[in-house]
């Protein structure tokens, strides 16, 4: 049997670059979970593993930390899938034979899988599973000595097209605003984290707002066709869901998402294009042909539950069809918002409460609280717990788990939780009253902001968690949200 069909040495270039891209994403990942998780899912944790696991078979979720768990050994875990992920970004596996080589790819993959099937409502997001389905795929990618497995550049376009395409495909079906194309008269204010040039966006002509909602439409409907077109049109199609994922990197914080979907771009590239010089390509072995065959099959057989929610009525957006992540359903705000809400958590040293009580507010690191404080650009790293306040602001039973007891550690001084914040407005001692209330937020106009230098106009609309205090022997008062 003639295998020239199998390879194609054109995509080296793409390929070197796609997976130096997608360790340096992995690399991020972990150190968000070294960084984040004993406040959120430690021991000690907002919401601990070792209860989720008490209630959750391996089955369900498979992970390491079914076998053990503790917080030291989630540090080895992280610790491990962050130092792996920077020797595949700085190119040492390149040599490797390819069984090594998948090896030492297998283990990030099975090192963040383990923390997402643990991570709850944390890691409930899109991108866990994209990183997760990229990580698999790349897996069979192959070392830099042999050539490009064709079969692996069409799984990554098969991939992105799932993504772009069912991004597009929620929105037409999902708010009238994405149809007249009117959406981004609010997004770029009320999306979960603005970034610095959020507020900019927002001011751009309406005009041109729906001229970005249709390019948006022809980027995200049509150009996934032409991803399988032949060169140069697949690099035309790639270069222009770079161009608009570049585009929302600019205008906002959505973790690695559009980053993510870069790199899967960077695959349709035409590798000759780069300025990188392929070296003489070793013909890969009849076994990896084997494997590779043997998971494109296996993909098109999943590919069936993805395929029909696509083309069915009641499309699910962000959505895993089994417990490895593998070839899931895409898409992202399939509704926008039109007022913007913020969860403001405030304490006090005060001994009684009174009108004239002097409250200190918690500042976040990444989601909007003082108003003169411009957004940051926090993307690719990601903010967990300012993201899911942004939930909370919408409704309070998605921090029914867990917010009650976030108010707990700010009123206890718990040094862990406070890490996850700006800044500590009670250094010294921890307050004795907790607040959180909700405000509703809108940018500025561009004359308030010559006049005041705010980037934002805020105003109080209600409660989220009533005012409460840790008891005197130091058990906490209960924490009720508000009926």
């Amino acid at each position: 049997m003639n295998w020239n069909w199998f390879g194609d040495p054109d995509y080296w270039a793409s390929r070197l670059v796609y997976q130096r891209m997608l360790a340096a994403i992995y690399l991020v990942a972990f150190v968000v979970a070294l960084n984040q998780f004993r406040a959120l899912l430690g021991e000690h944790g907002l919401l601990p593993v070792p209860r989720f696991l008490a209630r959750v078979r391996f089955r369900e979720s498979p992970s390491l930390f079914h076998l053990h768990y503790s917080d030291r050994f989630f540090t080895i875990v992280a610790a491990t899938g962050a130092l792996v992920s920077a020797v595949l970004l700085a190119g040492l596996a390149d040599g490797l034979p390819i069984w090594a080589h998948m090896a030492l790819w297998t283990v990030p993959w099975v090192l963040y899988l383990s923390i997402v099937n643990v991570g709850q409502i944390w890691y409930s997001f899109g991108w866990e599973s994209l990183l997760l389905e990229a990580g698999f795929l790349t897996i069979f990618t192959g070392p830099s000595h042999i050539e490009p497995a064709v079969p692996m550049v069409w799984l990554l376009l098969w991939l992105l097209f799932r993504l772009e395409f069912g991004a597009g495909m929620i929105k037409m079906r999902g708010d009238r605003c994405w149809r007249d194309l009117t959406c981004l008269y609010y997004h770029h204010e009320t999306q979960p984290m603005p970034g610095p040039l959020s507020w900019y966006f927002h001011h751009l002509p309406k005009p041109l707002h729906r001229v970005e909602v249709a390019a948006n439409h022809v980027a995200q409907l049509v150009v996934p066709f032409a991803l399988f077109a032949p060169q140069p049109v697949a690099t035309v199609a790639a270069c222009v869901v770079i161009a608009t994922q570049g585009w929302l990197v600019l205008s906002g914080n959505f973790s690695w998402l559009n980053v993510v979907t870069i790199t899967l771009a960077v695959s349709a590239v035409d590798g000759s294009l780069l300025p990188l010089s392929p070296p003489t390509l070793d013909e890969p072995p009849a076994w990896y042909r084997g494997v590779v065959l043997a998971l494109f099959a296996g993909v098109a057989v999943l590919s069936y539950w993805p395929i029909r929610n696509l083309v069915g009525r009641t499309q699910l957006m962000n959505y895993s069809f089994n417990r490895l992540h593998l070839v899931n359903t895409y898409g992202a705000f399939g509704s926008v918002t039109r007022d913007r809400y913020e969860v403001i958590i405030e304490g006090t040293d005060a001994e009684e409460i009174s009108p004239d009580t002097r409250w200190r507010e918690y500042e976040f690191k990444g989601k909007p609280g003082d108003p003169y404080r411009r957004p940051r650009q926090i993307a690719p790293y990601h903010l967990r717990l300012d993201w899911m306040l942004w939930f909370v602001s919408l409704s309070p039973r998605y921090g029914a788990r867990w917010l009650p007891e976030l108010v707990t550690r700010l009123l206890s001084g718990d040094r862990q939780t406070l890490k996850l914040l700006r800044g500590n407005p009670f250094p010294d001692t921890p307050p004795r009253f907790v607040r959180a209330r909700l405000f509703h937020y809108r940018y500025t106009t561009w004359q308030e902001r010559r006049e005041t230098r705010a980037w934002w106009v805020r105003e109080p609309v209600g409660t989220v968690v009533r005012t409460c205090r840790l008891a005197d022997d130091g058990t906490p008062v209960p924490v009720g949200l508000p009926d």
